[in-house]
């Protein structure tokens, strides 16, 4: 390679390293912790319990469970229901002001399928998780937020491939691995710093692709909004408003039955933006742990409880689906998080290292 070329690709990797580093950090920082924040919800005392009951102990229905949740947040409506990960009775409820709520002012809250009784889920709300999750998705700062940290995420991308072109040269030089322990500190942290960027190589980019499409979901929910979702709906586009919707009782069971071999994951009642002002939307999911992530929305008429369509997931909503859970190491349970959580700490190492690196050598070129 060309000393011109060498230079240009040096440019390109010192200028997008910088500009990303100080967030990037921020990022691993943040998503250490949210690498095992089921753990630390239990820790922490955050973790939702339900009583201990008989395993035969029968579940209220979920119009019951509807009347329940409005009991418990009177003067709001509902939003979505869900169902918990861990434990099966566990519905988990998300009520607001109004259908319409962005979500960051949603309430979430759990209820107990088998008496409705409300169980309030901290770390939802508030708390040391949640400061966590708004630092690491968006900032505080909402979609502008969001949209910064998809572009800081782009130039990390960037900063890994210039770093590859320019680590190739440097390998013919040196033996894989190589730490030159007798030259200068900056030396050694520069082999180091090679080597553990090249180590981690393709978990950065796995982690760094993955961040910028779940930083840009609030765009990617929004263009199936205006395509996949206003196709379904187009028939009730004049229909008067709904006045009174039917009890959501046994929209899991007509579900079901439009997408045979599929389970619920969420339901999306009437006004939220996961449905429309007519239907309640109830997204199934696959039954093995990779399509599990993959949602079909079926959408029900909520006068009539009439099955309308059963939506095609377009492939840029199984991108986002898919790329949340492998972004925080969910896909392979403990084993997985322990070695996203090294790759997290190698990941602190090279980006601090290379501040180090610029900042050694800024030194040095303004002393001569």
């Amino acid at each position: 390679m060309q000393a011109k070329t060498i230079r240009r690709w040096s440019a390109v990797h010192t200028w997008t390293s910088l500009i990303c580093t100080l967030f990037l950090l921020l990022l691993a920082v943040t998503g250490l912790p949210l690498i095992f924040h089921h753990e630390i919800d239990h820790l922490l005392g955050d973790a939702p319990e339900l009583q201990v009951m008989p395993a035969d102990t029968p579940r209220l229905d979920l119009q019951q469970l509807v009347v329940k949740a409005e009991a418990h947040r009177p003067g709001e409506v509902m939003q979505y229901f869900g169902w918990d990960e861990d434990d099966s009775n566990g519905v988990v409820a998300i009520m607001a002001a109004s259908a319409g709520t962005e979500p960051n002012s949603s309430h979430t809250f759990m209820l107990d399928a088998r008496t409705g009784e409300a169980v309030e889920m901290p770390s939802a709300n508030g708390g040391f998780m949640m400061v966590m999750l708004r630092l690491h998705v968006d900032m505080f700062a909402g979609l502008p937020g969001k949209l910064l940290l998809a572009f800081m995420g782009v130039l990390f991308v960037v900063a890994i491939i210039s770093g590859v072109v320019l680590y190739a040269p440097f390998m013919r030089r040196l033996d894989f691995a190589t730490v030159r322990h007798e030259k200068s500190r900056r030396t050694r942290w520069l082999d180091l710093h090679n080597l553990i960027g090249i180590v981690t190589l393709t978990w950065a980019l796995v982690v760094g692709v993955t961040g910028v499409i779940s930083a840009l979901s609030d765009l990617v929910i929004a263009a199936w909004r205006n395509d996949s979702l206003a196709q379904m709906v187009a028939p009730y586009r004049d229909a008067p408003p709904l006045t009174e919707p039917a009890p959501v009782s046994r929209v899991l069971d007509i579900a079901a039955g439009a997408a045979p071999g599929m389970q619920p994951d969420f339901i999306a009642f009437p006004g939220t933006r996961f449905s429309s002002e007519h239907h309640y939307a109830v997204f199934m999911k696959g039954s093995t742990h990779l399509t599990s992530h993959l949602l079909t929305p079926v959408l029900i008429d909520a006068s009539t409880l009439k099955v309308t369509a059963v939506g095609e997931r377009p492939w840029y909503m199984d991108a986002m689906g898919l790329s949340a859970p492998l972004h925080f190491g969910d896909y392979g349970g403990r084993p997985m998080q322990i070695l996203w959580a090294a790759l997290d700490v190698l990941t602190i190492i090279v980006l601090g290292s290379g501040l180090y690196l610029w900042w050694v050598r800024r030194r040095t070129e303004a002393g001569r």
